[in-house]
């Protein structure tokens, strides 16, 4: 048998590992009731991953600086500015952006901008955290690292963000630029404190909808691959595999995806245009692996147990062939997931994902 590492590290070289890996994510609502299931603490979040044989571990450094901007009653706002308020649902609950304090700044306003410093994050850990993960494979970053649309709409909204690259807007530029140079620097730090022990680089940018392209692939090219490029060659550097994650229908960027050196794409999310598994495994499966794929809007939280299961066995018998497919949801399984359809979806790839 291969270790964690070894699996997941020829899957994203697109070679046939022994197992199909599995990956995780989820809203706290489904985690606490996953920890009751298998009898763990609440807090008990390695024993979760264990329980259900998950291949990878992430590291990464921890904020340690000051605050930087003023507390607001009944909203949580961390280190970059952005505002969040908690919205109740039947199922659980979630963090809604709000206020967007930089919708309409000036370009003066945006240099003034309080942001952090890569001084601020504490780096001495990495090390260790990697330490003791060393059988799984190790991942720095997530789908906010490197990524512009998303992030910067949660200070500038959407539609002011999509308006500042259509027009190439200074302030709009600069906050992304200001935003970039800090996260890229932070990355290269912790990069160089893993010590050659982190295995890939975890990195994102939502371009699709459920329905087609956010942005044209001309306004791509020209505004965020040249940036995201940056973060790639930082991975390429150390000679790890870069994740990259994408919501919606993003499969109309893949083939600059593949050009531009990443190995892997995160999501694909199987009801959006376009990225239908068989058609990504088609189309771009000999220059890119696979991570994702199972819907967290779909049979996981409206079918059965035996409906996800089937499921998972028909996206199994697409994806397994020649390798280079990693089994998780396509997004952070969300609190209206039945429990016993969590177990299902795991139970089915632990043991159907043996090749």
């Amino acid at each position: 048998m291969m270790t964690p590492k070894e699996r997941v590290l020829a899957t994203f070289a697109r070679q046939q590992p022994d197992r199909v890996p599995l990956n995780y994510s989820a809203n706290p609502g489904i985690d606490a009731r996953l920890k009751q299931h298998f009898g763990l603490q609440p807090t008990d979040g390695e024993g979760l991953l264990r329980a259900l044989e998950i291949d990878f571990r992430g590291v990464g450094p921890s904020y340690h600086g000051p605050q930087r901007h003023a507390s607001i009653p009944g909203l949580t706002i961390d280190e970059w500015g952005i505002r969040r308020r908690w919205i109740e649902h039947a199922t659980g609950g979630y963090w809604d952006y709000c206020d967007w304090p930089l919708a309409n700044a000036t370009l003066e306003e945006v240099e003034q901008w309080p942001l952090p410093s890569p001084d601020d994050f504490d780096y001495s850990t990495i090390a260790a955290q990697a330490q003791n993960h060393a059988r799984f494979a190790v991942t720095l970053g997530n789908a906010g690292c490197g990524d512009i649309i998303n992030s910067i709409s949660m200070l500038r909204t959407m539609e002011q963000v999509l308006v500042d690259l259509a027009t190439a807007e200074p302030a709009g530029l600069r906050l992304i630029d200001r935003k970039l140079a800090v996260q890229w620097e932070v990355l290269r730090r912790s990069l160089e404190a893993g010590r050659g022990a982190i295995d890939v680089l975890w990195l994102g940018e939502d371009l699709g909808t459920q329905r087609g392209p956010t942005i044209s692939l001309d306004l791509f090219r020209r505004q965020l691959r040249p940036r995201l490029q940056r973060f790639v060659d930082l991975g390429k550097h150390w000679n790890i595999p870069i994740l990259m994650h994408s919501c919606g229908s993003s499969s109309w960027a893949f083939d600059d995806f593949a050009a531009m050196g990443i190995a892997a794409v995160d999501t694909l999310q199987p009801e959006a245009k376009d990225m239908a598994p068989a058609y990504l495994k088609h189309r771009y499966g000999d220059r890119l692996a696979f991570h994702g794929m199972i819907s967290t809007a779909g049979v996981v939280a409206t079918g059965t147990p035996a409906e996800v299961a089937q499921n998972c066995r028909e996206l199994l018998a697409t994806m397994m062939p020649g390798g280079g497919y990693a089994f998780a949801p396509t997004h952070a399984l969300q609190d209206n997931s039945p429990t016993a359809n969590v177990v299902a979806m795991y139970r089915a790839a632990q043991t159907h994902g043996w090749y």
